[in-house]
């Protein structure tokens, strides 16, 4: 049918691309820092991640931290607690927004003081429902110190 090489190896490639597995992935936006005041041990990190297929953010890293851990922070009867998890759930096409008020990334003990304009390098590493480990590599601007996420959230006190 295909006697043309090219049409033939253009014909194949197709159907080879047909044969391979869905590789999941995951996006991130509006990734940010809040920036700290000098001497200050820990920042927070907020992003929105949003997976093609059921995932989980498992961890996270980054060069201006000792540790880095992912937190939840939480209000049980009218106290807020936060606290390290072991994972974020990431479902299928739902955005999942890490902000300041519920999933966020906590950078301890800082190596420098992050300030409003730089730059924070952090590395992710989601796995998918079958285990297989995606690493995205985020580049999260540092906002004011007085910074909140862009969602709008109106704290009355």
């Amino acid at each position: 049918m295909l006697r043309n090489p090219v049409k033939r190896s253009l014909a194949a490639l197709a159907l080879i691309g047909l044969a391979l597995p869905a590789v999941a992935q995951t996006t991130v936006s509006d990734a940010w820092a809040r920036a700290t005041v000098a001497h200050q041990q820990s920042s927070g990190a907020f992003m929105t991640l949003t997976a093609s297929t059921d995932s989980k953010l498992i961890s996270v890293a980054s060069p201006v931290a000792k540790i880095v851990q992912v937190h939840q922070m939480t209000m049980d009867n009218d106290v807020m607690k936060m606290g390290e998890v072991d994972s974020v759930a990431l479902p299928a096409g739902k955005a999942v927004t890490l902000d300041p008020n519920g999933y966020h990334v906590m950078l301890m003990q800082l190596n420098q003081q992050l300030k409003e304009g730089e730059q924070v390098p952090l590395t992710l590493v989601v796995e998918d429902a079958k285990g297989v480990k995606q690493t995205i590599e985020v580049k999260a601007p540092v906002r004011a110190l007085n910074a909140e996420a862009m969602s709008g959230h109106q704290h009355m006190h």
